[in-house]
């Protein structure tokens, strides 16, 4: 599949103009330092833009640069973290910032090739970085740019095999803005930002606004007056259901929190003492009794306090909250949490304290807070 000049310029030009008139105000796009825009873009990997702006603005204000974040600890980096999920992403951040100062002296590599060579940057973040921060005509293809050439060009292939893959990366390719940028056409930063857009705002999963489209009279799918059935897929995986149980265990204010183990999905994070209460899955998140790391004994107290759904990959957990105990009673520990693992468990103010939770911890002590006293399920059980 190949794009003329012609037609490759008539593209630029259409959807640049869209793109200057209709672009969200968004906080990375008021900036052109590759360090804030290196973390926007790892940010917004497989998260919707709601759910990163206030996290990103949090995590700037921790870490104001790259030095910054190169120095912090890991903990430090998944407390400020979390809520976004796929903490890998946290790890690989702090692991490319030490890279950065370490190697570049604290100055962001500028080439899309250099970028490549820092740990958990891939193509799409790669260019992303250099188009944006430097205009450097470089390819990015995402769920949203997929979406977008599956459409404009009718590929029928799902967009997930690898073949199709390296066409939609080659169709990229060719349409890059030249060197130097033509009268009238984007600039490279302003169409990576623009084929992001349309998918975003346009040419959306399920109900694509074809008449607001700038490019719809090129789009070889709207063509066809079914621009929504594509782009085709390989059969998604099972989601498995998992059913869990927490304990609320509270001394003096404070919460008993666990640790994760170091190594896993969600490695080293802190979350309520959890597992799983029926056999509707195989126990691959959560063990089957819970965890006691110090080998006293803790048992679930009363009727539920919350029941709430969570999901995590292809996970869908149905969480029980319980009040809970723990014998023999535990002196209360510092509020914030043990700087190693050789004490995987503590008591804290969860919300006061710089602790690196679970996004399902951080939405039940959310909930609980968030709970008028009196309402169902508050009232401290016997003992």
């Amino acid at each position: 599949m190949r794009v003329t000049d012609e037609d490759g310029a008539s593209l630029r030009r259409a959807l640049g103009g869209w793109y200057a008139r209709h672009r969200r105000d968004l906080p990375w796009r008021r900036t052109r330092d590759p360090y804030a825009i290196w973390v926007s873009e790892t940010m917004l990997q497989q998260t919707r833009v709601q759910a990163v702006v206030e996290p990103y603005a949090r995590f700037l204000e921790r870490f104001p640069d790259v030095r910054a974040l190169a120095a912090a600890g890991e903990d430090e980096v998944l407390a400020v973290w979390s809520g976004l999920g796929y903490y890998r992403r946290a790890r690989a951040l702090r692991r490319a910032a030490a890279v950065v100062v370490e190697r570049f002296g604290g100055r962001f590599p500028d080439s899309r090739e250099v970028l490549l060579e820092l740990p958990g940057v891939g193509p799409y973040t790669a260019g992303a970085v250099a188009s944006i921060a430097f205009d450097e005509p470089a390819p990015i293809v995402d769920g949203n740019v997929a979406r977008v050439f599956a459409r404009l060009f009718a590929i029928e292939e799902p967009v997930d095999l690898p073949a199709t893959r390296r066409l939609l990366w080659s169709l990229a390719e060719s349409l890059l803005p030249p060197r130097p940028v033509a009268a009238g056409e984007p600039r490279p930063g302003e169409w990576t930002q623009a084929l992001m857009e349309l998918g975003a705002l346009v040419c959306t999963p399920r109900t694509p606004d074809c008449p607001a489209c700038p490019v719809a009279d090129a789009c070889r799918s709207r063509a066809t007056g079914k621009p929504d059935r594509l782009p085709r897929r390989t059969a998604k995986r099972a989601t498995l259901a998992v059913a869990l149980e927490a304990l609320l265990i509270e001394e003096g204010g404070r919460v008993l929190l666990v640790r994760r183990p170091p190594t896993g999905r969600m490695a080293g994070m802190w979350e309520l003492p959890t597992r799983e209460r029926s056999a509707v899955a195989p126990p691959v998140l959560w063990p089957g009794s819970f965890p006691d790391p110090a080998g006293e004994r803790l048992g679930a107290v009363g009727a539920p306090l919350l029941e709430i759904p969570h999901a995590i990959t292809h996970h869908r957990i149905d969480l029980s909250l319980r009040r809970g105990r723990v014998r023999p009673a535990r002196a209360l520990l510092r509020t914030d949490a043990p700087s190693d693992l050789d004490d995987p468990w503590c008591f804290a103010d969860p919300l006061a304290s710089d602790l690196a939770l679970t996004g399902m911890t951080r939405k039940v002590l959310s909930r609980l807070s968030s709970r008028a006293p009196g309402e169902p399920g508050e009232s401290e059980p016997g003992r």
